[in-house]
């Protein structure tokens, strides 16, 4: 006879705890213990429940025989590159983003794309009705007879469908709104989500369907749910954007079948998402020529450098603690480049309120772009625009040396493609390789040497 008992599990970190507490002690949230209720079977004690798959036995790794993994190719370019390629059969794939992010109208057209090719798709919301569903495949475009739609939440009912429609791929709209009917926890708790997860992840595994999970966000960006959902899953995308900007980012934080942290750029147009091939000219169309604050550099996202503007806004503030907001750059990074200029260039900017933003919306974490953003405030702070055929790359030191970046040998023929005729880069990255013609390198050891060859008063 099964006997009932409850448990506290956090909503953040999956932490349990026989009893409730104000604050988890395994993330430090507060207020996110949920009480759930688990069932326990009564059985012969040292009994041990075995799994219907089949076992296998240990092998030395030189027997075991390997392939490159199949890829299965969309007509999404950019979608490809985040993937590693194209979609591999087996794998399960977790899309995160801000609600009205666009998420359900990428995976929608990718159903779109796969059917057109003759590969059955099912489509599975939990969040919609199937009318409902119908009335947004119609607005984007979407008909075909190799897409199928279905509306349920109970993970039964949808195993059963996958095993009669017998599709290729498989989309699950949202993995929060899923329910296991064995787990007596409210849908998107803990529990919930890490059963169904794991059921996901052994049909698609034994069957060799390739699924897709949406996750919802919290209002940090992180996908709701235990941190176990994306230590589960083969690959994370986050979709990020901002809603006053008609570009999305799809990023991969996770890939076990490619590389992490590429980036695909869209623009959200009437009929649906439409990749963009060339965002550094994106990015540089609408940007200001001879403008104080101002500078470009090449950041590299992914396999892919990208040229972006930075711009800067230094002025003088009559209250005792001057503001330091940054968008796009970690903010953290801006007051510590600011501190190198007062202590190494003499710049008093004790008293000047600054402001940094990347302009298009994207963010940059990567260390490359300190040249850029100390050059950006300085330029503000002086009152003088550096040249616009000017490119700036380099990590800056506290001591205001600018160290050695990677791939510039890509950054700078990505400039030189743009129509840059100067790159500012480390010296220790000068030698080794073939500069394009068309462009002048030159190589700093200092911001000193940086800021001196830019501006005439420094």
């Amino acid at each position: 006879m099964a006997k009932k008992k409850s448990k506290f599990c956090c909503n953040s970190c999956g932490y349990e705890s026989p009893k409730w507490m104000g604050r988890c002690p395994g993330c430090g949230a507060w207020n996110s213990m949920v009480e759930e209720v688990e069932v326990v079977t009564k059985g012969p004690r040292g009994a041990f429940q075995h799994s219907n798959t089949t076992s296998q036995k240990a092998m030395p790794i030189v027997n075991i025989e390997t392939t490159d993994e199949p890829r299965i190719p969309t007509e999404m370019e950019e979608l490809n590159r985040v993937l590693g390629g194209g979609i591999v059969p087996g794998s399960l794939v977790l899309i995160g983003g801000d609600p009205g992010i666009g998420k359900s109208t990428l995976l929608m057209q990718v159903s779109a794309l796969l059917s057109n090719k003759g590969q059955r798709v099912l489509y599975i919301s939990g969040e919609e009705s199937m009318r409902q569903t119908k009335l947004r495949a119609s607005r984007l475009g979407v008909q075909s007879p190799e897409l199928y739609i279905y509306s349920e939440t109970n993970l039964e009912l949808i195993n059963q469908t996958i095993e009669e429609v017998g599709p290729k791929f498989v989309i699950i709209d949202s993995i929060q709104t899923i329910h296991h009917p064995e787990v007596t926890s409210a849908p998107g708790s803990v529990s919930q989500v890490r059963e169904c997860t794991a059921e996901l992840m052994r049909i698609a595994k034994t069957k060799g369907i390739a699924i897709f999970l949406v996750g919802h966000v919290t209002k940090e960006g992180q996908i709701a749910g235990p941190r176990l959902l994306e230590h589960m899953v083969d690959t994370v995308l986050y979709f990020e954007g901002e809603r006053h900007h008609t570009y999305r980012i799809l990023r991969s934080v996770k890939n076990r079948f490619g590389s992490t942290n590429e980036i695909a750029i869209f623009e959200m147009v009437q009929a649906g998402l439409k990749e963009v091939s060339n965002p550094s000219e994106l990015f540089l169309e609408e940007r200001s020529y001879d403008a104080a604050g101002s500078t470009i550099v090449a950041s590299m996202e992914g396999t892919r450098p990208i040229l972006v503007e930075i711009q800067s806004l230094v002025t003088p503030t009559s209250f005792n603690y001057p503001k330091r907001m940054s968008t796009g750059v970690d903010q953290n990074r801006v007051q510590l480049l600011m501190a190198v200029l007062e202590k190494r260039m003499g710049l008093l900017l004790q008293a000047q309120d600054a402001y940094i933003k990347v302009a298009g919306g994207v963010k940059l974490d990567e260390p490359a772009i300190d040249l850029a953003v100390l050059t950006s405030i300085v330029s503000s702070f002086k009152d003088q625009a550096v040249k616009s055929t000017d490119c700036f790359i380099g990590e800056v030191g506290l001591t205001g040396e600018v160290r050695r970046v990677s791939r510039i040998e890509q950054r700078v023929q990505e400039a030189a493609r743009l129509g840059f005729k100067r790159a500012f880069i480390p010296a220790s990255n000068q030698g080794g390789w073939d500069y394009p013609s068309d462009i002048q390198v030159v190589g700093i050891e200092s911001i000193n040497e940086a800021l001196r060859a830019c501006f005439n008063d420094l």
